[in-house]
């Protein structure tokens, strides 16, 4: 534990700099407030406006975490099936690979017109956006099971259920966490995109609405709490791979 949080260290000295380099410059430049705030005041803005940070905070946590869920399911149901069923597979895969070629942006007005201004809409766009990483990885983890231990259960008696839930199942947690580590960090683009398109609370509709205003500071702010949840979903994933890895060391590689 001490040995992970050394390493942070160089991580943490290059943030100080900047800001520290960030601070001094737009007081030597006399930089406007409303145009670039230093970081002293956007730290000021977290504490003098923490109420209202976390209100919308608390909706934007909600939608990701809604959407985040939604999308696990929905594409590990989906992996599940594609890789079973190869029709499904010749079928629907590249549907999903075109997908990802259209802009989420450019559908939110679409899901705003048929799920009105509420949260449902925001969840779904985080789980369309959150949803292409996690099948991916979690296809390929199912596909990445040793054939020499595969073909050893077939010849002990094991049926393709027993091989996919004893064998194939474990060998992919690796692969699942890696999309789901990716998909975590999306899921909060997703529900800022979301809020900025039609929504009457969240950070992202913070942001929106602020910025017009010329408080940059808030914007700031707000970008420094969302960059927070993201870290932490990360990081949250990140815990729950090195637990699995640590246990069944054979999994990771």
């Amino acid at each position: 534990m001490l040995k992970k949080s050394l390493e942070l260290i160089p991580s943490f000295l290059f943030l100080l700099i900047i800001f520290s380099v960030w601070e001094i410059l737009v007081r030597i430049l006399d930089v406007p407030d409303w145009f670039l705030p230093p970081p002293t005041l956007i730290i000021n803005e977290l504490f003098t406006s923490f109420s209202l940070l976390l209100k919308h905070f608390t909706l934007t946590l909600i939608e990701v975490v809604i959407g985040l869920i939604l999308s696990i399911i929905v594409a590990m149901n989906f992996s599940i099936l594609i890789f079973f069923f190869k029709t499904v597979e010749k079928s629907v895969y590249p549907l999903l690979i075109a997908s990802q070629t259209i802009p989420v942006i450019t559908l939110s007005p679409l899901l705003l017109v048929w799920f009105g201004p509420n949260i449902f809409s925001k969840v779904v766009i985080v789980a369309i956006i959150s949803f292409f990483p996690i099948i991916v990885n979690f296809l390929d983890g199912l596909r990445s099971a040793d054939l020499d231990i595969l073909k050893m259960s077939e010849q002990m008696g094991a049926n393709k259920l027993q091989q996919f839930i004893k064998i194939q199942l474990p060998f992919s947690f690796p692969y699942l966490i890696s999309g789901l580590k990716v998909a975590s960090v999306s899921s909060v683009i997703g529900a800022v995109v979301g809020e900025w398109v039609g929504a009457s609370g969240g950070l992202g509709w913070l942001i929106k609405t602020s910025s017009p205003q010329f408080l940059t500071e808030r914007v700031f702010a707000s970008i420094f709490v969302l960059s927070l949840l993201a870290i932490t979903l990360f990081s949250f994933f990140y815990l729950i791979e090195k637990i699995i890895l640590n246990k069944y060391p054979i999994l990771g590689g």
